[in-house]
């Protein structure tokens, strides 16, 4: 994947709310638009999105942030809000002078992308929403999730040694596809973020839901959709696009982790859903 090869150094940025982000940019062609990508649950900037960076800044100025708690970015909360990720998007934006960009989620991530898009309408250019839904509480396997994730959490925090653990100890199973120093980068960037902020994350990302106002979205959506994917299921997907007026959906054949394990053929699909949409259809 070379993640490594694709990466400058990573800035960490003071916001005024007092927390801290860490973040990369990339400055992109003249005149370019902004794209801010958001990673999902347990991840980081560079092993979500480290693979498309490349590929990206061809077009576009690129900010990745690590989410609150996740990576080397700060987080000094008992608990774990979207809202707050949301938020710091947008804290993130103003610090680097960006107005509108276009807030692009994978997973997790597009529940943050669905959030700026809520809190801050005026900042989202349009939507690309990854592998994501309008909430993450249908199957019976996130049904027992649910269930799950507040036990964890106060497991997490009367334990220190297990909240102490990195996230690589519940999102092994993600990246079973990587081999050697792959599947060694993966790990060691999920180790980054503590089994404490995934059990939070786990809880916010359960009570989550956008059914009664996604539907109002008033800029151009692309709902990108993982076929292979046993995390959030295809229908699903499809189902957020559908709830979305004139939303495009662009299929990319993969699972859940189709951005890691295969970057090449993610990023074809992922730069034709990220296109204006009036470009797409010969508009001026």
């Amino acid at each position: 994947m070379g993640h490594n090869a694709m990466v400058a150094r990573q800035d960490i940025l003071a916001l005024p709310n007092g927390r801290s982000v860490a973040y990369r940019d990339f400055p992109g062609p003249a005149g370019a638009e902004t794209i801010v990508l958001l990673h999902g649950i347990g991840m980081t900037a560079d092993l979500n999105w480290g693979g498309s960076f490349a590929a990206l800044r061809r077009r576009f100025r690129v900010i990745a942030p690590d989410l609150p708690g996740h990576g080397r970015s700060v987080y000094d909360s008992p608990s774990f809000a979207l809202e707050d990720c949301a938020d710091d998007v947008v804290a993130l934006a103003n610090a680097l002078g960006v107005g509108r960009f276009i807030v692009t989620g994978y997973s997790m991530g597009g529940l943050v992308a669905q959030l700026v898009w809520r809190r801050h309408p005026e900042r989202a250019a349009r939507l690309v929403l990854c592998a994501s839904s309008r909430n993450f509480l249908g199957t019976p396997a996130e049904r027992v999730a649910s269930m799950f994730a507040p036990v964890l959490t106060a497991a997490v925090r009367l334990n220190p040694l297990l909240g102490g653990l990195g996230a690589g100890v519940m999102n092994a199973g993600l990246v079973n596809d990587l081999h050697g120093e792959h599947r060694q980068y993966a790990l060691t960037e999920m180790n980054r973020t503590s089994m404490t902020t995934v059990a939070a994350a786990l809880v916010a990302v359960s009570n989550f839901t956008s059914h009664d106002w996604i539907g109002e979205v008033d800029v151009p959506v692309t709902v990108l959709v993982t076929t292979r994917d046993t995390v959030v299921p295809p229908a699903r997907q499809r189902r957020l696009a559908a709830a979305i007026p004139h939303a495009r959906t662009v299929m990319v054949d993969g699972d859940h982790t189709v951005c890691i394990s295969d970057p090449d053929r993610f990023n074809a699909k992922l730069l034709e859903a990220c296109d204006n949409p009036t470009r797409v259809h010969g508009l001026t």
